[in-house]
């Protein structure tokens, strides 16, 4: 499947038909992306399912097996210089350096950005309550999540890569990281690519969810249109069932007895209609979430150890 929106613009971000072995694994299997301006694309995915392999491909650190990448329409591996200046990257690890003050690391980072934004910058400080005077690796977990926002946001990347920024942090650095900062960097007209595990914070914020199993995309779409044509119905059997009925437009079921439960790909109205036509009332009709429709597509949901 090709994960693409349509847009008069070039995308900032396109791969096509990435493929990448590690050993006899595929940890990427003829995946494409095409990411246009001013969008939150949202990235998910179990551990290991292929998301940081693809952003690390974005991020030129990886050079590409088969297939191409290209970001602002060059190469990244072949002018690291040129794109990667013009992107701000948070990770999972928060990998800073610990013996650095605050403020020290707000100036060494400047060093690499000729449109680094000391202003702005020190907004972000200010907002984030870091001490300039602290030491790195005196931090909080979140405080150091903070600062690699502030070093990423402050010379207004067109591109903003998260990759797992949320893993492990409380609910208040969540909301900084996927709601503030995330919002206005899209509203500024720049691009956003969320990498995450926690299904519910991308359905949060994002425009485009695409979602990847096993190094391959298994489903990609709008949000207003995955909400749009995903529906989750409870129905009830006049008549005890051992197994549910065939129904188009059904990913999965669950339930026995009387009463069942269906995560239904298409229209509401067709849906309900072809319930009523092998006898089933519809006892209960919403929109599932992201984590429902992920378990739906993929057969089997993020294990919850991962979801922090």
């Amino acid at each position: 499947m090709i994960a693409s929106v349509s847009t008069v613009a070039d995308p900032i971000v396109e791969v096509k038909a990435l493929t990448r072995h590690f050993g006899a694994k595929a940890a990427l299997d003829n995946v494409s992306i095409s990411i246009p301006r001013g969008m939150v694309f949202g990235l998910v995915g179990a551990n290991g399912a292929g998301k940081t392999t693809l952003i690390k491909h974005v991020l030129g650190l990886l050079k590409a097996e088969m297939g191409s990448v290209r970001v602002f329409g060059r190469d990244p591996v072949a002018d690291p210089a040129d794109v990667l200046a013009r992107i701000g990257y948070v990770s999972e690890e928060h990998d800073l350096p610990g013996w650095m003050r605050v403020w020290e690391l707000m100036r060494y980072t400047q060093a690499f950005f000729p449109k680094w934004d000391a202003t702005y910058a020190e907004e972000l400080r200010v907002r984030f309550d870091l001490d300039p005077a602290a030491k790195i690796k005196h931090l909080s977990r979140g405080q150091r999540a903070r600062a690699g926002l502030l070093v990423a946001l402050a010379h207004r990347p067109e591109l903003l890569v998260l990759d797992e920024p949320s893993a492990g942090l409380d609910p208040i650095v969540r909301r900084d990281i996927l709601e503030a900062i995330i919002r206005a960097i899209a509203d500024e007209g720049r691009t956003v690519l969320f990498s995450s595990h926690l299904l519910h914070e991308v359905e949060r914020v994002s425009d485009h969810v695409t979602m990847i199993n096993l190094g391959k995309i298994v489903f990609s779409a709008a949000l207003d249109e995955i909400k749009a044509t995903h529906r989750c119905l409870t129905l009830h059997f006049a008549e005890a069932r051992v197994r549910p009925p065939q129904l188009a437009g059904v990913l999965t079921w669950e339930g026995a007895g009387h009463e069942w439960t269906a995560v239904c790909h298409g229209q509401a109205a067709e849906l309900q209609a072809a319930a009523a036509s092998c006898g089933a009332q519809v006892l209960d009709k919403r929109v599932p979430s992201l984590d429902e429709i992920f378990v739906a597509r993929v057969g089997t949901r993020i294990p919850a150890a991962a979801e922090d």
